[in-house]
């Protein structure tokens, strides 16, 4: 009897704990995002690309039967030996990447700036169906492209949270799908030493970390609930909805951004690889890149532009001068 009063107690408790804990979760999931100030740099950055000559927005069929879009440039010559995929920031879209896109373009490269889903004019805006899909998106992309350029060798380049993943995918399952990765002011993660605390820095993006920390924790119990739920805003200007991705879910922050282990992800990088930032960068410190890749053999090429914020990388002529060298002149061998 006593045996069985022991029992009930222990099931007694372990439901208990069980409450508590599910109570606990729901008060995290409860608090809702806090939107911060506009961030009148990113606008004005924006605001300053040239957004003339801009191609019409294309289309391709994703595996789960999406129509997701993206912009082509073709070659100056109509005959390229290169194709260069270009992953816009947070919060943004192709339109950002068209200065890059059409010097790159002018230069006999054909280049395709993708609306990721979840930005742009692919998908819900802010949301994707799981974790992995834009792996899957660029995967498809990427083969789509391959259909018709067979003979071309492949490049990625990724701005500020599209830098970090395009680290990410690189480093992992599309690590043979590319020969050239260029990084652009990448975004590395919230504690990477290049990147500047929100007390140091502009404040790009305010995260509800209560309800990111009770999402990690169901899908580590691999209970995947409410992660539709938005977990991140960022400071773009009032009513610009129309225009950019304001908020992310939480399927959507942990999938467009960088691995979770730096120095092996750059580790296990299979083709030559180029950072570039600005030397006023007020999100990150761009001394800190070196330091990250530091002692890798072959070593990835760090260049720093002087004088140049966040968004200036999109569109300012020395920034633009760098990437064009950056693709012209592969730095360093294959690193396979």
């Amino acid at each position: 009897m006593s045996a069985l009063r022991w029992a009930l107690r222990s099931v007694a408790w372990i439901l208990t704990i069980i409450g508590l804990l599910a109570v606990g979760l729901a008060a995290l999931l409860a608090l809702p995002v806090t939107e911060p100030p506009e961030l009148k740099s990113i606008r004005a950055g924006a605001g300053a690309i040239d957004r003339s000559a801009m191609p019409d927005l294309s289309r391709f069929q994703a595996r789960d039967g999406t129509s997701l879009a993206y912009r082509l440039y073709p070659a100056i010559g109509r005959s390229t030996q290169t194709v260069a995929i270009l992953i816009h920031g947070s919060a943004g879209h192709s339109t950002t990447m068209n200065e890059i896109a059409k010097r790159l373009a002018a230069e006999n490269l054909t280049v395709v700036a993708a609306d990721m889903r979840g930005h742009g004019d692919s998908g819900t805006r802010g949301d994707i169906g799981y974790y992995g899909q834009l792996d899957d998106d660029l995967a498809d992309l990427t083969a789509e492209l391959r259909a018709h350029y067979p003979q071309a060798r492949f490049a990625l380049l990724g701005f500020s949270s599209g830098g970090g993943f395009a680290l990410r995918v690189a480093a992992g399952r599309l690590s043979t799908a590319f020969d050239h990765l260029v990084l652009l002011s990448p975004y590395l993660g919230y504690d990477a030493p290049s990147t500047r605390s929100p007390s140091a820095s502009a404040r790009w993006a305010s995260p509800d970390i209560p309800r990111v920390i009770a999402l990690t924790i169901l899908r580590r119990l691999h209970l995947e609930c409410c992660e539709a739920l938005p977990v991140i805003a960022f400071a773009v200007a009032p009513g610009s909805a129309k225009y950019v991705t304001g908020q992310y879910s939480f399927r959507l922050l942990t999938n467009f951004g960088p691995p979770r282990d730096l120095v092996a992800a750059f580790h296990r990088l299979k083709m030559p690889t180029t950072i570039i930032a600005g030397g006023a960068d007020e999100l990150m410190y761009p001394d800190k890149y070196a330091d990250i890749v530091a002692g890798l053999a072959p070593a990835i090429e760090v260049k720093i532009v002087p004088g140049l914020g966040h968004m200036d990388m999109l569109h300012a002529p020395a920034a633009l001068d760098a990437i064009s060298a950056a693709f012209k002149e592969p730095p360093h061998a294959d690193r396979r």
